[in-house]
């Protein structure tokens, strides 16, 4: 990869985006580290340093138009035009239909679906004056649906539509656009699930690992992996796809 290249990974203090982060500085990008806040970032982004990479931490609420512009602008003068974009923000606010409120489903589609846009919007001028780019949204296998996730899973679904939209868009310009959807991945995220379903970490994890195929739970590395073949510089003849990563068909 052209040490040239620039990405910036949203969501990126932990979890699956700071594994995706430190993957593209070990693929030889530099990379801005994005996150609510700018403190939580630091941690990845020093990390990347001290193993001999380029990073800068950058905080930013994604579903703010201004914020999402002025952190592509500040990175752009810090590290260089980004080129690669992976919108991994996201939240939860995990609820049945008739509990859930107005503000969790407005927060879900806010991070998600608007942070996307947001973020796609102000990266995708960059990479249209570099004639190459790569864009890679983190869908989910609850776009497929699951109970007490309508928002979350509206959300994820209608990032799959929003990927196939800009792949018709902008690939003249040399940008490929793609979504990953993780299934089962350990995360802070998944924690949180088991504790709000009042179920021993454990047994959650040993019935989620029983639904598998492949026999064991994902890792954010798993993910890492995935967006760092579809920033490949040879995946040029790859866009507009939907990747499922979950050890098994959809699981």
């Amino acid at each position: 990869m052209s040490q040239s290249r620039v990405a910036v990974v949203t969501g990126a203090a932990r979890g699956i985006g700071a594994a995706t982060a430190a993957r593209l500085a070990a693929d030889g990008l530099a990379v801005a580290v994005l996150d609510l806040e700018e403190a939580a970032a630091k941690g990845t982004a020093d990390a990347i340093v001290a193993a001999g990479g380029r990073a800068v931490a950058v905080g930013a609420d994604v579903a703010d138009a201004e914020a999402a512009q002025a952190a592509v602008d500040r990175l752009a003068s810090e590290l260089g035009a980004p080129t690669v974009l992976v919108n991994n923000a996201g939240i939860t606010r995990d609820n049945l239909l008739f509990r859930m409120t107005e503000a969790d489903w407005d927060a879900v589609m806010g991070v998600h679906l608007r942070g996307s846009f947001l973020m796609s919007r102000a990266a995708q001028k960059h990479m249209v004056d570099a004639g190459w780019g790569r864009i890679v949204n983190l869908s989910s296998t609850s776009a497929l649906g699951k109970r007490g996730q309508a928002n979350y899973a509206a959300a994820k679904a209608g990032l799959q539509g929003f990927t196939k939209s800009l792949a018709f868009e902008l690939g003249r310009f040399g940008i490929t656009v793609n979504c990953i959807a993780p299934g089962f991945v350990v995360s802070d995220m998944t924690r949180a699930t088991a504790e709000r379903l009042s179920v021993p970490w454990d047994d959650y994890l040993a019935q989620r690992i029983s639904e598998i195929p492949v026999g064991r739970a994902g890792e954010p590395a798993d993910i890492a992996h995935a967006v760092s073949c579809f920033v490949d510089e040879r995946s040029g003849f790859v866009s507009g796809q939907v990747l499922y990563v979950s050890g098994g068909p959809r699981t």
